[in-house]
């Protein structure tokens, strides 16, 4: 049985993210996601300003006369997010820390998908996959989805967004549309895109969503300061209140930030950046305007 607080906390944002949906992202997803292929609708009889290039000849000259081919884009998708649920997610120095933000960014697209009709499954993970949920159709889905999300307790501590995404390599046949919702902070500080997410990259389309907070890049002015990594419990002090100390340290996460955005680039991934301070739906609606522009 799920705690009072944590069963209000879903359905506040199983809410909040359905009006989203359906005020702010109308007509949005469904113009720039589209279906894997065409099927097979009608023949009917050829009409001025049709394409010539869709006549049926065979059925044309059996039947005397010109007919075309009518075919209709296969619409429905299969949306999975991989949703990152390592230690470094509980970071946050605002009202919802990195979690909370990226269980919401995930309710939102969840959401859109069902709207459409789509079917939308979830990889949990950690430096391992710890819960797998198989894409199926319908709100009450949507409602385990982000239960799921919420109330799993991670096993372990540490981030292996390469093994989430194999992971998805193996277990989607169809391809399907993911987003990898991360802060993207790895161990060692080491290459993000790596060839087994290239690989999936051919088959599947990754999507990167990026969770940050505003205090990763800055230390407080407050002298002596612990700063813990989350993920394995190392602790350094730093002097805070010495000015080169809060500089260096916000120019080499802004670096490490940058570093991780070229390596997107470079691979030709898509990443939308949300953060803790802002609106995870006015980031996505942003990304959403962006990428129909993209396609005209």
């Amino acid at each position: 049985m799920l705690p009072a607080d944590l069963i209000k906390k879903i359905k506040k944002v199983h809410i909040r993210t359905g009006r989203t949906v359906n005020t702010l992202m109308a007509g949005q997803y469904k113009s720039v996601f589209r279906g894997a292929g065409i099927e097979f609708e009608e023949v009917r009889d050829y009409t001025p300003g049709d394409d010539v290039k869709s006549i049926d000849w065979k059925v044309s000259a059996r039947l005397g006369r010109p007919f075309i081919k009518r075919y209709r884009e296969e619409r429905e998708l299969i949306i999975m997010l991989l949703v990152d649920l390592s230690a470094s997610g509980r970071f946050g120095t605002g009202a919802a820390n990195k979690q909370e933000t990226a269980a919401e960014a995930a309710a939102i697209l969840a959401f859109n998908a069902v709207r459409n009709n789509d079917k939308v499954g979830a990889i949990l993970f950690t430096d391992q996959v710890e819960r797998y949920i198989p894409p199926q159709k319908g709100s009450g889905h949507v409602w385990r989805v982000i239960k799921e999300i919420f109330s799993h307790a991670p096993q372990h501590t540490g981030t292996d967004i390469s093994g989430a995404v194999a992971y998805l390599g193996r277990v989607c046949r169809k391809r399907s549309t993911a987003f990898v919702i991360s802060d993207f902070i790895v161990p060692g500080g080491g290459a993000v895109v790596d060839r087994a997410m290239r690989a999936v990259s051919r088959k599947h389309e990754l999507i990167q969503v990026r969770i940050s907070d505003p205090g990763e890049f800055e230390l407080p002015e407050a002298g002596i300061v612990t700063v813990q990594d989350l993920e394995t419990g190392r602790r350094v002090r730093l002097d805070a209140g010495h000015a080169r100390t809060r500089r260096l340290f916000a120019e080499g996460r802004a670096a490490a930030h940058q570093a991780v955005a070229d390596q997107f680039k470079a691979a030709n991934l898509d990443c939308i950046e949300i953060g803790t301070a802002g609106s995870a739906a006015d980031a996505l609606t942003r990304y959403f305007r962006v990428r129909e522009r993209r396609k005209r």
